[in-house]
């Protein structure tokens, strides 16, 4: 294989992140990238993969908890989520689908997946990402809203079976203009599901001035630092363009762009806010029942 080489304005690969086995909800056994208080993470927070074939992995799954000033995006490859919450919102997304949930001043949500008619489970694949609010934003109102599979923008990248799903945000592929489903996300936050054949290179064109990540979770990427595996986050730098190259086997990539909010990030627990006094408000409120009043 020839070796990598950045064109001219294409954004260099600055760090990797790994992923690192954790556990949150009811015991969901997941793969955690976090970025709370890294520049170069935002708007984006945080990203759990959940990966198993045994259901006692991810069954128990999230039961009602609140979150307040942020947004989740959730997205299926495999299995199924219920989402309720305590505004009456309820729906499913699975194999391709997302859902999408806005904080604000608070929510209380739960996400518990779907049991196989044969008690087995039928195994889980997903990701949940963590955006962040601008510090303005914080205390509007909540919502929720699924996106189903069919909903997805599926667009070529090459003669070779290379895609991209749109799932968020406004995106430039082939010359054109394109947006997935979900277009009010925070900071204009993107994603994208990219899966790229053995050896394939595409260039997308990104907005300068946003901050850009790309997640391993199949196969295995080509940079200028050699492969990256499956498991590990990527942080871009400045440039014009993202260049992306598969190793032999392809890759799966969950490709993240965003403008940067540049404010303070408090963090605890299921709240993020601008400070740890708005943090301790939070939990007040929670405490007293008053969190989504």
């Amino acid at each position: 294989m020839q070796k990598f080489e950045l064109r001219p304005g294409a954004r260099p690969m600055v760090r990797g992140l790994a992923s690192q086995a954790s556990a949150d909800g009811a015991g969901v056994k997941i793969q955690r990238v976090a970025g709370f208080q890294s520049p170069d993470f935002s708007p984006f927070l945080m990203l759990d993969e959940i990966r198993s074939e045994n259901a006692d992995d991810y069954i128990a799954g999230f039961p009602p908890h609140p979150h307040r000033g942020i947004e989740t995006l959730t997205y299926m490859l495999n299995g199924e989520f219920e989402h309720k919450d305590h505004l009456g919102n309820r729906g499913a997304v699975s194999s391709g689908g997302a859902q999408w949930m806005r904080a604000g001043r608070g929510i209380v949500h739960s996400e518990m997946p779907a049991q196989a008619e044969d008690g087995q489970g039928g195994g889980m694949h997903g990701f949940q990402l963590w955006i962040n609010m601008a510090a303005a934003d914080k205390m509007g109102d909540p919502t929720w809203r699924d996106i189903q599979a069919r909903e997805m923008p599926e667009l070529a990248l090459d003669g070779a079976g290379s895609l991209i799903r749109l799932i968020a945000g406004h995106w430039h592929v082939d010359g054109e203009d394109r947006e997935g489903p979900l277009t009010e996300a925070a900071a204009e936050a993107a994603v994208g599901d990219i899966r790229l054949a053995a050896d394939a290179e595409v260039t997308l064109p990104i907005p300068a001035d946003h901050s850009v990540l790309v997640f391993v979770y199949r196969g295995a990427l080509e940079t200028e630092r050699g492969a990256i595996k499956r498991g590990n986050m990527l942080l871009y730098g400045d440039g014009e363009t993202l260049q992306l190259r598969a190793h032999n086997e392809g890759a799966g990539l969950l490709c993240l762009h965003g403008r940067p909010l540049r404010e303070p990030v408090a963090h605890y627990g299921p709240f993020v806010m601008n400070s740890r006094e708005e943090i301790e408000q939070a939990l007040r409120d929670y405490n007293n029942g008053t969190l989504t009043d």
